[in-house]
C-alpha cells in the first residue's frame, strides 16, 4: 500500500488534485468537487488535533476494531460509505482556494512522518502507527480522487 510519507505517492497525488478542475462530476456520492476538497483536509487536520469528532461510544469502538485494517491495507474502500459527521461538508470557499489548503495540507503531513512516529492515538481508531497514518491517509485521497476521475 502506498504512504502519503513516500516521495512517488505524494507527487501522484499532487498530480491528481492538480488534474481537478470545478467541473468534475462525482461518479458516486453527493459532494460535489470543491466539497470534497474541503472533506479531504478534514482527516489531515484531525492528524495534527487540528480538527475534532465525537469517540466512538463502547459498541462502536467493538465495532471500528474490526474496521481498523481497512484504513491501511490494499482493498478498495467501497462507494458511499458513511463519514463522520464532522466531515460532511456544506459551506466552502472558492474551488482554488480549497485546492490549494488540500495541497498544502497534504505536503505538510508528508513532511511530517516523526510527529506520527513511533505511534499516534487517533480520535476514533485508537493507537496508530506512523505506517498506518501514511498509508490511511494515502487510501482516503485516493478514494475521493478516484470518485472525481482523476
Amino acid at each position: 500500500m502506498k504512504s502519503i510519507f513516500e516521495e512517488q505517492p505524494l507527487r501522484e497525488i499532487i498530480k491528481r488534485i492538480d488534474n481537478l478542475s470545478v467541473n468534475n462530476q462525482s461518479k458516486w456520492g453527493k459532494m460535489n468537487v470543491t466539497q470534497m476538497l474541503n472533506h479531504c483536509q478534514k482527516p489531515v487536520k484531525l492528524a495534527f488535533g487540528e480538527e475534532n469528532v465525537k469517540k466512538p461510544n463502547i459498541f462502536m469502538r467493538g465495532v471500528i476494531k474490526f474496521m481498523k485494517p481497512t484504513l491501511y491495507n490494499d482493498k478498495p474502500w467501497k462507494q458511499g460509505l458513511p463519514t463522520a459527521k464532522e466531515f460532511v461538508i456544506r459551506n466552502t470557499e472558492d474551488f482554488e482556494v480549497e485546492k490549494s489548503k488540500l495541497k498544502a495540507l497534504v505536503e505538510r503531513m508528508h513532511k511530517s512522518e516523526s510527529f506520527f512516529s513511533p505511534s499516534k492515538e487517533h480520535p476514533i481508531f485508537g493507537n496508530m502507527k506512523s505506517w498506518m497514518w501514511g498509508q490511511s491517509a494515502y487510501k482516503h485521497l485516493d478514494h475521493h480522487l478516484k470518485q472525481f476521475g482523476v
